[in-house]
C-alpha cells in the first residue's frame, strides 16, 4: 500500500472565503469544485492541496484530514480487522473515487479514498 497524497480538510461557514484566502495567498489552483467541496494545489507540487468544504458537507463525520491511497480496499480490511471504527462504510461515489472513513485514536475521523481507475 502506498499514500499517494494527505489532504487537510477546512468546514467553513464561508467557503467562497476561505478558498479565495488560500488561493490568492499562497497562489494556488483550484483543481477540483464540486460546489461543497473544493480542492485548491500548488502549480508546481501537485500533491500540496488543502480541501475546503461547507461546515454542512459531511455533516456528523466531518473529516479532518483525507489520505489517498493506491488500495483503499486493503486499508478498509486492516482498520477493521484492527477494530478501529469505520463512520462511513467503503462505497463508490459519483465523483470517482472509493473511500470509507474510520476515527482515529483521538476521535478525529478521517477520510480514505483511492480515485477510480479508467476501465
Amino acid at each position: 500500500m502506498t499514500v499517494r497524497r494527505v489532504v487537510p480538510n477546512l468546514f467553513e461557514t464561508d467557503p467562497a472565503a476561505t478558498k479565495h484566502f488560500y488561493g490568492r495567498l499562497f497562489e494556488l489552483d483550484v483543481v477540483m469544485d464540486l460546489g461543497w467541496i473544493a480542492t485548491l494545489a500548488a502549480p508546481g507540487a501537485p500533491t500540496a492541496q488543502i480541501s475546503v468544504l461547507s461546515r454542512d458537507a459531511e455533516a456528523g463525520r466531518d473529516p479532518f484530514v483525507s489520505i489517498e491511497v493506491d488500495d483503499v480496499d486493503a486499508v478498509h480490511e486492516r482498520a477493521a480487522a484492527s477494530g478501529h471504527e469505520i463512520v462511513y462504510a467503503i462505497r463508490d461515489e459519483p465523483w470517482g473515487v472509493r473511500r470509507f472513513m474510520v476515527r482515529d485514536p483521538a476521535g478525529r475521523t478521517v477520510n480514505v479514498l483511492s480515485h477510480a481507475r479508467p476501465a
